[in-house]
């Protein structure tokens, strides 16, 4: 097991009144079995392709020869993609210390940039300043219309006309996107078909949200030699409870959707989840885009709030402890006492922190995480902890893999299809008519 798992602070009788009740936890409990039994009947059945990738191997030889196609001769990857297409190769990527304070832009080889956000003054000035000649753009769109994607797309492709590149825009972009089907468009292959363009087949089966397990997030990965098999075989860790005789309360990511669903019939309204890694910062994006477009409709829902350790004790703790109590938490921490810059006698007396002496500041780290921890259930706000002895490959699949898990039982128990987002789809058609329209 690449982490475990405690929810035992997160009950009253460990917190006071303001902690979840066992009676909660055993009905939610309750409701979560009937969820794990209609997941299984998915996985029996092959109707959720999701449940299948742990498993799968036979794709990651074009993975990985993708990501050496996006790697070999750059010094930039481009990485073009929106929410879904783009959070979960990010949250990968920081494995090899993508967005990691300072190191990001000290690491060797490509330089790897994820635009998931549209901004028209960042990414003019990105083309005018990537060398574009050596640089790769790799475009994903499930549905190949996203709009912010497209205009990117266009957008490249005009940056490479006045380059005198355009001629090379099949060495130099690389799409992925469903297979084109009869009689419908797919405007992200209508865009780039004709520019010789090679694309990557997004399983229309498998939801934005949902792909970080498929080519969408293990291509990015690949390019950066992360070990995409480990990944996978992390995310069977966190599924194979699913395929034996593990009794629920003995399932992670049942007992995780227990505690979230007895928070929500409690009337604890937001979902608080605190990292304490710079590698978990853009987990923690991808886990609050899971969470509030897999659950938030029909009225329900919980806000996910996403939090990192410990920066996030200094600016959120404030309200967290004595602010309403309308919130469950999780903290993720990671083993990382005895590592470090160790900190001198004769300067920490200095300081005035003698106690600082001889310790390395991973010490303090794990010391802050577990402070949080026992901060938050004497303040009387229910708290889970997951500890994450190593963070590498296998460890950030288990992770990926048992949120996902964890979502979709948390929706299946509280009557709602975790794999739709219908109030999403109504502003990005109302864009484009304001667009054409020229509103703004």
């Amino acid at each position: 097991m690449s982490f475990t798992q405690s929810i035992d602070l997160a009950l009253a009788s460990q917190v006071g009144g303001h902690g979840l009740p066992a009676t909660a936890i055993e009905a939610a409990l309750s409701a979560v079995g009937t969820a794990v039994e209609r997941l299984r009947e998915d996985q029996d059945k092959g109707t959720l392709p999701l449940l299948r990738l742990p498993a799968t191997t036979d794709d990651l030889e074009s993975i990985r020869a993708t990501g050496r196609r996006l790697r070999d001769g750059a010094t930039d990857i481009v990485i073009l993609g929106v929410g879904g297409s783009s959070l979960g190769a990010q949250a990968l990527a920081q494995l090899a210390d993508y967005l990691v304070p300072g190191l990001g832009r000290l690491g060797d080889g490509p330089r790897i940039h994820f635009f998931d956000n549209l901004d028209p003054l960042t990414y003019a000035a990105v083309l005018e300043r990537l060398p574009l000649g050596t640089t790769r753009f790799f475009a994903v769109s499930k549905s190949g219309g996203t709009g912010e994607t497209l205009m990117q797309v266009i957008a490249v492709l005009t940056a490479l006309d006045r380059a005198g590149l355009r001629d090379r825009a099949k060495d130099i972009i690389f799409g992925l996107s469903e297979p084109q089907k009869d009689g419908k468009r797919n405007a992200l292959r209508d865009l780039l078909a004709p520019e010789g363009v090679s694309f990557l087949a997004h399983d229309p089966n498998v939801g934005g949200r949902y792909s970080v397990l498929s080519n969408v997030g293990l291509v990015p990965a690949a390019a950066l030699d992360i070990d995409v098999a480990a990944i996978r075989a992390g995310a069977a860790k966190a599924l194979a409870p699913f395929g034996d005789d593990t009794e629920l309360k003995d399932n992670p990511a049942a007992v995780g959707a227990a505690l979230n669903v007895a928070a929500t019939l409690e009337g604890k309204g937001i979902a608080v989840v605190m990292a304490y890694a710079d590698r978990l910062e853009r987990f923690m994006k991808w886990w609050v885009q899971l969470w509030a477009e897999s659950l938030g409709k029909d009225g329900k829902g919980t806000q996910p709030v996403g939090a990192l350790g410990p920066v996030d004790q200094h600016s959120q703790q404030q309200l967290y402890l004595a602010g309403p109590k309308d919130k469950l938490f999780t903290v993720i921490t990671t083993d990382v006492a005895g590592k470090g810059s160790v900190m001198d006698e004769a300067l920490s007396k200095r300081a005035g922190e003698p106690g600082f002496a001889h310790k390395h500041i991973g010490d303090f780290v794990a010391a802050q995480g577990l402070a949080m921890i026992d901060t938050f259930a004497k303040n009387g706000c229910p708290v889970r902890r997951i500890h994450v002895p190593k963070l590498d490959e296998t460890a950030m699949g288990q992770l990926l893999m048992h949120f996902m898990l964890e979502t979709i039982l948390t929706g299946y128990a509280l009557g709602l299809d975790p794999f739709d987002q219908p109030a999403v789809e109504e502003a990005k058609i109302l864009a484009k008519k304001y667009l054409t329209e020229g509103k703004g």
